[in-house]
């Protein structure tokens, strides 16, 4: 029981219990949010049943009643069989959302279970107590007689408070309780602990933490008290809450989908005009585009219109409306107190296997569908006329230029009119770092645009023009069609059919696309020149007043070199050479030296340049112009220092608007030869493509969202812990999924759409930001990106982001490992072992245990090993993953080892775990219920006594019992007797705890 205030040394709480201090013990410790207002134990001894041949196996319920004339079912504890002592170790807690007073009364009815599979049960007696009689009590400790429905007397149960806040020479002296059940130790169970861990860690409460509550809800909480091996007490709080993302990330998702495939038809209308073969082509494509993008519209009407609860229950998952959205998401904590006083918190993610559940599983999944698709495409490439052979590669590197392309040229815009700014304000810092980060955006974007690829891809384009076509002897529809083939990365148009022709000679050469991006690189170096020269004019006028009259000497004797510097040159493309003035192409061989040497300008070897022509509307724009001809001839005279803060602007400003233009020239060209590359590719086996994306897109979307909540609940919970943030940003966070899918029947689909799923998170990326508010919406995250890699912002509130590193405070990308193990567990799991193939859980498991491997070789690279956390445990990691890589090579049936050891290995590389079945509810809940008891044994000396009993106290009073309820309306694992034969020991629950239910 917790205490606001603390009386002084040595005076025991409530000693002295007045009704103010009774008020403040039920008002709870406001310093844990998680702190139960009111906690006790429960222990019965001598109880008497009718039937002297049998012990009893008996349960307490506990009904409260504060204000109504009716009794509440409040909480319950485990089923002990066997005795007429039982110990329990699940303790009723009453938190502030319970609403107890003092004058609270509390029933405590003693059930005899007869038999547990069919529930059949009787009351076997009963006690009253009020909540003032219990903390009045000087060593809170009640000792009630249970009566039976005819007053006798049948037993007595023992209630203990427990005060959390008490220091250990405080407590009470221990009332011996019975040492043995049914022949097994138990020890005795402690009446308190250490202080409460909320005034000295810090821990963040699912229920109150601001940051928290904005992503998750309907968090319900269970306590017990474990006996440890050295006669101690864990104090163990059970959560469980579901997340608002559930939905809100499903919403975001579809939108940008959404938002990709408008785009992605967009860029195939602005191609142009094309010629019939290819413009039927493109109406092929667009028009199984637009059929798509109408199916994202309607998903994502249905997210925003549905109101119901924020997870998507199990009996739903193949709800069509739904289907992005992630099956009985949910987030599992366990946190322990143990005799140091200070809490460990346990997290992970359980979550319904991420599959395309409403589009079934007949054709078999992802990996699967993947490699069928692949092996159409290459037939049809080969068996069409009307089709293109590119290896992937190329179209990996078509999409990046794309990518690159539209990044790239946004900088550089962006930057243009930094620059710009910066001249009107005459900033010569601002102008000087603006510049420097212009050049460099500027000549990425030249470099991406100078390679083999993009020049073939735009004769391709060029060809496929009516213009082109009709330049040549037009073959007749039926009989000769247009090919483009890729053969040893060049692109060669021609005709095929009766009449075939030999290769085509295409009209733009690679030579006229190099001057289109030497026009970029030119502009940008009449920039750098114009810049060099008006600082270095800014710098002479800043010199004494001493040094004036020798600083307009100066001035005046620069002219003849400015205007040299300034004359106007113009590039056009029809003609082979170009011209420059001696001055600026020295100038452009010293500014331009990080270019690749075949982005050099060469220098013309006429000595004086051509008279500025302005470009027709077929050339292509101005390379470079110095500006007009009265800022020329003042330029560097003493009425040009006079001049206005606006020379700056004016004599860059055609010098900005000549390289824009010359930059979107570029681009444009680029991205469109770059679409038409990947219609050409993706134009045979189109409505495969989209099908097969559709369905990764779903799988995704439900993978997504289960780990954006893993990210949030492992950074705000390691806020503190320098070493695992500076392992967040260095080496990326592990996410370790753990699935009990059978390797049989749909199962087995299952499993292939979540591997793919899983290892497409490689493509996410986190960055964490502050928020702008500390209301819920600004702190949920925001996607961003598309298909080819998404980003996932995090805002935090300042206070906590003030605490981050530099590092990630400054926007760095937080990279993601994924890795999956599965074992399949269940008696669809034996039949695949006897009569089927285990060939994809291996599979997986070896692809995973090599990624494991080789984060843990980058951690030891870069990081000390102070930066994972301490574990009481005598296996050093590197032992571990022999171990484990020991098990996943022995190819053992149900070798559930590999699942123990990948998850102690994924906490102790400061990871973050996910558990999941097909629905996430009972072999889920097997699993997690299990997980948290090694934990306890192996890292907080658990007595192993009670190991058994406590794993079956979590399956059948904790949180994961009323996770069926949530999703089937029924306490009741969805197991049967036969099935369970087939379950490994560990897996299998306390019988009346599971039975026939539709899942």
């Amino acid at each position: 029981m917790s205490e606001r205030g603390r009386g002084q040394r040595g005076q025991r709480p409530w000693s002295v219990c007045t009704s103010e201090m009774l008020g403040l013990a039920l008002a709870g410790n406001g310093l844990d949010p998680d702190e139960p207002v009111l906690e006790f134990s429960l222990a019965c001894s001598d109880l008497i049943t009718p039937s002297l041949d049998r012990k009893p196996n008996t349960f307490v319920a506990v009904s409260c009643n504060t204000s109504e004339p009716f009794w509440t079912k409040h909480a319950q504890t485990e089923i002990i069989e066997g005795t007429s002592n039982p110990i329990f170790l699940s303790s009723i807690a009453f938190f502030q959302d319970s609403h107890i007073n003092q004058q609270t009364q509390v029933k405590l009815s003693v059930y005899d279970v007869k038999d547990r599979s069919q529930g059949t049960m009787y009351l076997l007696g009963s006690a009253l107590f009020t909540v003032k009689e219990l903390l009045q009590d000087k060593d809170h400790k009640l000792h009630l007689t249970l009566r039976s429905a005819e007053n006798e007397r049948v037993g007595t149960i023992t209630l203990v408070a427990w005060q959390m806040e008490e220091r250990r020479d405080q407590r009470t002296p221990v009332s011996r309780l019975p040492d043995t059940i049914n022949g097994r130790t138990v020890l005795s169970v402690d009446e308190s602990l250490t202080e409460s861990l909320g005034v000295r860690a810090k821990y963040a409460s699912l229920c109150k933490d601001t940051f928290l509550r904005s992503a998750f809800g309907g968090t319900m909480s269970r306590m017990y008290r474990f006996p440890t091996t050295d006669g101690n007490n864990l104090r163990i709080l059970e959560q469980m809450a579901e997340s608002v993302l559930s939905l809100n990330v499903p919403r975001q998702f579809v939108k940008l989908l959404l938002e990709e495939d408008t785009a992605r038809v967009i860029e195939l209308e602005e191609l142009g005009e094309l010629s019939p073969c290819w413009e039927s082509l493109r109406r092929q494509i667009v028009t199984q585009y637009q059929t798509i993008i109408l199916t994202y519209q309607d998903t994502l009407n249905n997210l925003h219109n549905y109101k119901g609860p924020s997870f998507k229950a199990s009996s739903l998952k193949a709800e069509r409306k739904l289907e992005f959205m992630p099956t009985n998401l949910h987030v599992q904590r366990m946190r322990v107190q143990d005799v140091s006083g200070f809490d460990h918190t346990y997290d992970l993610v359980t979550i319904g296997a991420p599959a395309a559940h409403c589009q079934g599983f007949k054709s078999s999944g992802l990996r699967k569908l993947i490699q069928k698709f692949e092996e159409a495409k290459k037939i049809s490439a080969l068996s069409s006329s009307q089709s293109i052979v590119y290896i992937p590669q190329d179209i990996v590197r078509a999409k990046e230029i794309i990518a690159h392309i539209n990044t790239l040229k946004t900088q550089v815009s962006y930057y243009t009119e930094r620059l710009s700014r910066a001249a009107k304000e005459r900033s010569s810092n601002g102008l000087e770092r603006t510049l420097a980060i212009l050049a460099d955006k500027t000549r990425q974007l030249v470099t991406v645009c100078d390679c083999k690829l993009l020049a073939s891809a735009i004769q391709a384009l060029n060809a496929a023009r009516p213009e082109y076509i009709a330049s040549k002897v037009s073959p007749s529809a039926d009989a000769e069609q247009v090919v483009l083939r890729n053969d040893q990365d060049t692109l060669l148009a021609k005709w095929s059919g009766s009449n075939s022709r030999t290769s085509l000679h295409v009209d733009w050469h690679e030579e006229e696309w190099e001057k289109v991006w030497l026009n970029v690189d030119k502009s940008l170096e009449c920039i750098i020149q114009r810049v060099d020269k008006l600082l270095q004019k800014e710098r002479l006028h800043s010199d004494s007043s001493e040094d004036m009259a020798q600083n307009d000497q100066q001035g005046g004797s620069t002219p003849k070199k400015g205007n040299e510097r300034t004359r106007a040159f113009w590039i056009n493309p029809a003609s082979a050479e170009d011209s420059s003035s001696s001055s600026s192409s020295s100038s452009s061989s010293s500014s331009s030296s990080s270019l690749p040497s075949s982005q050099h300008v060469q220098p013309s070897s006429s000595s004086s340049p051509p008279s500025p022509t302005p470009p027709s509307s077929s050339s292509l724009p101005v390379a470079c112009h110095a500006g007009s001809n009265r800022n020329s001839a003042n330029y560097g005279s003493p009425a040009g220092d006079e001049a206005s803060a606006g020379e700056w602007s004016e004599a860059l400003y055609p010098l900005l608007t000549t390289l824009t233009e010359c930059v979107a020239m570029m681009s444009d060209k680029a991205k469109k030869s770059m679409v038409f590359l990947l219609m050409q590719d993706s134009a045979p086996t189109i409505a495969l493509d989209l099908s097969l994306q559709y369905r990764r897109d779903v799988v995704f979307c439900q993978t997504l969202t289960a780990l954006i909540c893993g990210f949030i609940l492992k950074l705000r919970n390691c806020l503190r812990d320098d070493g695992f943030l500076r392992q967040l940003y260095t080496i990326g966070l592990l996410a370790q999924f753990e699935s009990l899918l059978s390797t049989y029947g749909e199962e087995l689909a299952m499993l292939e759409d979540m591997s793919v799923g899983i290892n497409d998170l490689r493509n996410v990326t986190f960055k964490v930001t502050q928020a702008s508010s500390s209301s819920a919406p600004d702190m949920l995250p925001v996607i961003t990106g598309n298909r080819d890699g998404f980003n996932v912002r995090i805002p935090l509130p300042g206070t906590l982001f003030d605490a981050l590193p530099r590092e990630i405070q400054n926007g760095m990308l937080l990279r993601v490992q994924p890795v999956l193990f599965n074992v399949g567990i269940n008696e669809q799991q034996t039949l695949a072992e006897k009569f089927g193939d285990t060939s994809l859980q291996e599979i997986i498991n070896l692809e995973s245990l090599a990624r494991l491997n080789s984060y843990y070789e980058q951690f030891k690279e870069v990081l000390p090993d102070d930066c994972l956390p301490r574990s009481r445990s005598q296996t050093c990691l590197p032992e571990l993953l022999r171990f484990l890589g020991q098990n996943v090579h022995a190819r053992k049936n149900k070798n559930v080892d590999i699942l123990w050891q990948a998850a102690e290995i994924c906490r102790r590389l400061n990871g973050v775990r996910f558990t999941s079945c097909k629905s996430a509810k009972d072999r889920t809940a097997m699993s997690v219920t299990l997980e948290q008891c090694l934990i306890l044994q192996h890292e907080h000396g658990m007595a192993p006594q009670v190991f058994t009993q406590a794993l079956d106290c979590m399956r059948s009073e904790g949180c994961r019992r009323e996770n069926t309820v949530k999703n089937v309306g029924g306490r009741k694992y969805a197991f049967n007797s036969l099935q369970l034969k087939a379950f490994p020991r560990h897996y299998r629950p306390p019988e009346g705890t599971y039975g026939k239910i539709e899942t």
